[in-house]
């Protein structure tokens, strides 16, 4: 008897092959016209494919994902809508409507045990009423700002060290509400696990998705905290660099999600232990040469990578909300945890905001710290790259010894700053800026103001990546 379903499912070494190659003709410059014909004519042939999965990410950092029939979506690709108004931070109720591009370049084949057969992915790009690029998909504005980078040859090159935690039991966080607390699968530590336990397991599995999706691995491992892992990948341009964000965060969602456990990205989601941080290293190439490497510069690093870094230490308190975007992530900035809260760089001070690894003319580059990984990928590589470029440098005062300087300690000194940042508004625009402050405010009160020793409740249920919409729409 024919099988009634034939979707289309693909081995994994043939997977990691095919996404390879579309990584590489994104990167090459390829007209992106040319690859829509490609992919376009791909999916009409590929009778085995059902659905297309597009994503977008809010102004909060929540990706969210909508699949088209492959053949609506082929008749359909220039007249994409969606009802913005049901995403927080997007457009009032009484503009709702938004349009939603294809960006072809940005084309994935999936594992079909973990995301099911006969699906795509491809992420997408919010465009306002008028067809123009809406202002708070800061996908978007960071792609623009790769394109005025390329004009002048250079290229941003970002790669991220995301730590998460994995807890026993699905949608452990939103069942917080009643437990008030998480268990731990594994106390191993630090490099440490054997290799059949469930942490190990996992981290097997969700890199396996990852080398699949073309991510280039290098190392995954426990972290050091129970239960805690971190899986690290090459280095790459900014915007794909921010899509792999949240496809690393997508993956190890769903890999936990079939072992009946969670993977958590809360910036401390247990006090007492280290948290995680989302350690973003960043470079820039210009014709291929990496410029922030000088073998004669101090700590290895030439002239522009150090006013690049004096720039970002300089608004360090002015873009703290956008790489620290919750309540819970300033319960992570503690320095009795490796927490990096001190505003100022060291090649060696883990409590510094930003750190210089030990490189050379390949690899140099400094490490941004001081990011919980709930930001929002896209808001805190382009926030860092504007502030670096062309942030304002600080005025050094040469008749006082220089005192060391901290990062806000809660979220409310975090908005009060960033709301009366001439920096941050000039970054963002004048209306998304006032979007952004708005959105986090009403996540802030919602929390006590007093982080104090113990998480609350309210710090997780109100957190803005857990799925928790229908008790927000209850206040």
């Amino acid at each position: 008897m024919q099988p009634l379903r034939d979707f289309l499912e693909i081995p994994y070494e043939r997977l990691e092959e095919m996404n390879l190659e579309a990584r590489a003709e994104r990167l090459s410059g390829k007209s992106p016209d040319k690859i829509r014909e490609t992919r376009v004519k791909y999916l009409t042939d590929e009778k085995r494919i059902k659905a297309v999965t597009v994503c977008f990410t809010d102004l909060e950092g929540r990706l969210h994902m909508l699949d088209y029939d492959k053949k609506f979506l082929l008749r359909s690709a220039d007249n994409l809508t969606f009802d913005g108004s049901s995403i927080r931070g997007f457009s009032r109720q009484a503009e709702s409507d938004l349009r939603l591009a294809i960006d072809w370049p940005a084309f994935y084949w999936l594992p079909a045990d973990v995301f099911g057969p006969g699906k795509v992915l491809v992420f997408g790009e919010v465009h306002d009423q008028q067809d123009r690029p809406y202002a708070a998909d800061l996908r978007a504005q960071l792609k623009g700002l790769g394109a005025t980078l390329a004009k002048q040859d250079l290229v941003a090159h970002v790669s991220n060290e995301i730590e998460g935690f994995l807890f026993r039991g699905r949608d452990a966080e939103r069942r917080y509400r009643e437990s008030g607390a998480f268990e731990f699968i594994s106390t191993g530590g630090y490099y440490h696990s054997l290799p059949g336990d469930l942490l190990r397991q996992f981290i097997d599995r969700a890199a396996e998705v990852q080398r699949a999706l073309g991510f280039e691995n290098e190392k995954d491992h426990p972290e050091v905290a129970p239960s805690q892992f971190e899986m690290n990948y090459s280095h790459t341009e900014a915007t794909l660099a921010a899509d792999q964000v949240q496809l690393y965060k997508l993956v190890a969602r769903q890999t936990a999600a079939q072992m009946d456990l969670t993977a958590s990205f809360l910036p401390k989601p247990v006090a007492g232990v280290n948290g995680n941080g989302m350690h973003t290293n960043m470079s820039l190439a210009k014709k291929g040469r990496n410029i922030f490497f000088d073998r004669k510069g101090q700590d290895g690093l030439s002239a522009p990578a150090w006013n690049f870094v004096n720039r970002i230490l300089a608004n360090a308190n002015d873009i703290c909300l956008t790489l620290n975007s919750s309540v819970n992530s300033y319960r992570r900035l503690d320095p009795h945890y490796e927490a990096p809260n001190q505003i100022k760089v060291s090649p060696s001070d883990r409590g510094s905001m930003i750190r210089i690894p030990i490189g050379n003319e390949k690899s140099a580059r400094i490490e941004v710290r001081s990011i919980a990984p709930d930001a929002n990928p896209y808001l805190a590589i382009y926030t860092l790259l504007r502030t670096g470029l062309a942030g304002p440098l600080g005025e050094e005062d040469s008749d006082k010894r220089p005192r060391t300087r901290f990062l806000p300690d809660n979220i409310y000194d975090a908005i009060r700053l960033f709301k009366s940042s001439k920096l941050a508004q000039e970054i963002l625009g004048a209306e998304v800026h006032e979007k952004y402050a708005e959105v986090k405010m009403a996540q802030a009160e919602r929390s006590p103001k007093a982080l104090g020793s113990r998480v609350k409740r309210s710090e997780i249920l109100f957190h803005h990546e857990v799925t928790n919409q229908y008790l927000w729409s209850q206040f």
